[in-house]
């Protein structure tokens, strides 16, 4: 029997990364793409607007919900964008100008004040209603700590990807390959927490005489 997840996003490459990641830890989990109305995303964190976008979702949907909220912080800048992160350089959630923005507040600082890290928390929720299952919500956090370049470089990511250097390495997270980005991302950090709650989400084996 599967279980049914409705990932809180409208961006369809999302939820087919959801169900890659879904099929290779938790096989019977299936994730469905979300059509309903966007959230007022207001919280004051990453785990407030996560949790905003999945309680929307799953009252929407009547059905459990995923929804993740991820940006970046850059310690010398007090951990912001945080999570403006999508809107720094404007409400037009252009990302190649946010990361020229942040790129040029930095322009003067120092290659030892440039640390920084990606957050993503993923909330999920089932909401009452749900057979054989307790209404609950829970959160699972990754970070993924490193430091910002001076010039972008690299085609495999998006984002503030090609500005950040991971600890450990010398290339960007945009000169890192898809795989090796799914075992060391903050989003893969998260979702490995989050593997054992999607398995508890499963009915149990049936016992065998």
């Amino acid at each position: 029997m599967s279980v049914e997840i409705v990932l809180a996003t409208h961006n369809q490459h999302k939820v087919e990364e959801f169900q890659r990641l879904v099929s290779r830890d938790v096989p019977g989990i299936t994730v469905l793409g979300y059509d309903g109305p966007e959230p007022v995303e207001d919280g004051t964190s990453f785990s407030e607007n996560a949790l905003i976008k999945a309680r929307v979702a799953a009252a929407h949907t009547g059905s459990i919900a995923l929804a993740d909220d991820s940006g970046i912080g850059v310690d010398i800048l007090g951990g912001a964008p945080g999570i403006f992160s999508a809107r720094w350089a404007g409400l037009q959630h252009d990302s190649s100008a946010n990361l020229a923005l942040l790129l040029d507040q930095l322009h003067d600082v120092h290659e030892e004040h440039r640390s920084a890290w990606f957050a993503c928390h993923l909330a999920l929720v089932v909401p009452p209603g749900i057979p054989g299952m307790e209404p609950f919500e829970h959160v699972a956090v990754g970070t993924w700590h490193g430091a910002l370049a001076t010039e972008p470089a690299g085609t495999n990511g998006f984002g503030y990807d090609p500005a950040f250097i991971p600890n450990g390495d010398h290339r960007t997270a945009a000169q890192l390959s898809p795989a090796e980005k799914n075992e060391l991302s903050h989003r893969a950090i998260a979702f490995r927490e989050l593997v054992p709650v999607l398995r508890g989400l499963l009915p149990a084996p049936s016992a065998t005489s």
